[in-house]
């Protein structure tokens, strides 16, 4: 049976409309006016799959279960298409590229990225540097920089959202102790502040008793059980547990991860490696 193909800006369009959540941000994000993203999505759902992705609420959409299957089926399409066409166009790139980035990402999201990348160019050179968001923002010597915004306080581009949680280690309870012990970043880190003055406006009692810039160091104080810690949900490894209200903790905010291009150092090896962190975070 013949099937209609699927042009990818379409499932490009598609997805950066799930991702943000309407079709205005997402026509921003792919250069297009809204009636162009709106008659992309029509010729999606009437001409190529004849049926609906999304459900319309006034301005609001959401996907449907058709929608939910094809998005995941769209990420992986749009990641293969980036690297086949990376690979065939500029497979001799050479150069080098300067990452920023706060030592959360680095555990959790660069070893695939960068695995990848280096598997398609393997004569480029990254360099990657770790530090605080405010740190980070400062300095003009980086090609990439990876940082983490209030939602509304968005610069760059989008690469996504996580919530901030409580965590301990399973079988240890620091958390009932009468000052909660907390295992944080230092003092410029977002989940510390955020943290502190959550548990400021419960009138919780803390103290911020081990601190560290390595994520790792955090996280092996916590799996020892010395310590509370308050980091992204998908940084939580499998020896810890989240804690909530019923352990007596306020809800933590939610944080959007952006990446930023320094304009002044752009190049073919800059851009690609974004594309590809891009995709990563979106795995």
């Amino acid at each position: 049976m013949n099937y209609p193909a699927i042009d990818t800006e379409l499932l490009r369009t598609f997805v950066a409309i799930a991702d943000y959540g309407g079709f205005t941000r997402a026509a921003e994000m792919v250069n297009r006016t809204q009636s162009a993203v709106s008659m992309q999505m029509k010729r999606l759902e009437e001409d190529v799959l004849q049926r609906a992705v999304f459900e319309r609420d006034g301005r609001q959409v959401r996907l449907t279960a058709e929608g939910q299957i094809l998005l995941g089926y769209a990420r992986r399409i749009l990641k293969l298409h980036g690297e086949v066409m990376n690979t065939l166009r500029q497979p001799h790139m050479v150069g080098s590229v300067r990452i920023g980035t706060p030592d959360d990402y680095v555990m959790r999201f660069l070893p695939g990225i960068l695995s990848r990348f280096a598997q398609a160019y393997p004569l480029v050179q990254v360099e990657v540097h770790c530090d605080s968001s405010a740190q980070l923002l400062q300095r003009q010597d980086l090609d990439l920089t990876i940082v983490t915004r209030k939602p509304g306080d968005d610069i760059g581009e989008f690469l996504r959202q996580e919530r901030i949680v409580w965590a301990e280690a399973i079988g240890f309870t620091p958390h009932e102790q009468p000052a909660l012990p907390l295992a944080m970043f230092n003092s410029e880190c977002f989940c510390r502040a955020w943290a502190c003055n959550a548990l400021d406006a419960i009138g919780r009692e803390y103290r911020v008793a081990y601190t560290s810039p390595s994520l790792s160091a955090i996280m092996a104080v916590v799996s020892a059980g010395l310590a509370v810690t308050a980091q992204l949900q998908s940084l939580i490894t499998p020896d810890m547990r989240i804690l909530g209200e019923a352990e007596g903790l306020p809800q933590l905010p939610v944080c959007n991860i952006m990446l930023l291009r320094n304009e002044r150092h752009q190049s073919p090896v800059t851009e690609t490696l974004a594309e590809h962190i891009v995709e990563g975070f979106h795995i």
